[in-house]
Order: structure tokens, then sequence, then C-alpha cells
């Protein structure tokens, strides 16, 4: 199913994600619907982490995604919530030009119910953005209940974060 996604793994992930951060003098955004603030917390968990945690966003609605991080109209009409495009969109709107900061974004269906056919429950979509380089995207769908795909989603937007900063995630 993916990365060990227990609470002292996603600590240790946590952790290693500041060291990064801090070696290249890079802030923290989140920018997250399904795991509704889960790699913030996991974040801010931390003693210290206010040298590299700036803020996160929580953009459940739509219309918070449009106001908060400024993800177009036509792309939510378009593409939908759950989707590459809104999750890039997501990550550049948390970043908002600031040249030190790097952003996680995440937006999924997390379940019971939700699915579809074409974004079945437990798709997920992130995207980070690292400074000075494009935004990057993957999309899992994680297995299990609600719980599972949301717990599994912050591990995997923690790892991905760590490799795209040059860390080894696998440590």
């Amino acid at each position: 199913m993916g990365a060990d996604a227990t609470d002292a793994a996603l600590d240790r992930l946590a952790s290693r994600v500041g060291e990064a951060l801090l070696e290249k003098a890079c802030v923290l955004v989140t920018a997250e619907s399904c795991t509704g603030g889960w790699v913030a917390k996991t974040c801010t968990d931390l003693a210290g982490s206010s040298r590299w945690f700036d803020f996160g966003l929580v953009t459940y609605s739509n219309s918070a995604k449009q106001r908060l991080l400024g993800v177009p109209q036509a792309t939510l009409a378009a593409a939908g919530a759950v989707s590459r495009e809104t999750a890039v969109a997501m990550a550049d709107g948390a970043r908002d030009g600031v040249a030190n900061r790097a952003s996680v974004a995440i937006t999924g269906v997390a379940g019971p119910g939700g699915g579809s056919t074409d974004k079945p429950v437990g798709l997920v979509w992130f995207a980070w953005g690292i400074p000075a380089r494009e935004v990057s995207t993957e999309c899992v769908v994680f297995e299990g209940d609600r719980e599972a795909v949301r717990r599994h989603s912050v591990a995997h937007a923690l790892g991905g974060l760590l490799r795209r900063l040059g860390a080894d995630a696998g440590r």
C-alpha cells in the first residue's frame, strides 16, 4: 500500500522534511483538501517547526480553493476539484511567488462516498512546488477506509517533498 504511515513514521518524515528545508533555506506551506490539514498538523507537532513551516491552508470547498489559492473557476469547472490541474493551481497559489517557499498540495476522494468511475474513492492528486522549479505532480489510488486514504496521503506528500528537495525519503 505504500510507505509506512504510522504516527511515528509520519513524525520521522516531517522531521526529515524540516531538516531538508532548513538546509535549502526554504519554508513550507501546505494547501490541503482531503487531508484536512493533517500534513500541517504533522509538521507543527514538531518543536522548532516554526523555523521551516510558514502556514497551512485547508481549502476543502471549491470556493475556498478559488478565494485562498487563486484556483481558476474555469479549472474547477473543466477538470474538477480532484485533478492534476487543480493540484498544480493549489501548489502555485500557496507559493504565491515567494522565492524561498516550497509547497505541497493535496486533493482527492477520501471516501467512503463521493467516488465515481473516473475518480474512485482513494484517488488523490499531489503537487509539489519547489523553489526555482516547475510544479511536479503524482496521482495515486490508495486502498482502505477514509482514515487509511488520508494517512497514506500524508506520508506520500511528505515523502514526495523529501525526494523533490533531494533528501532520501527511504531513510
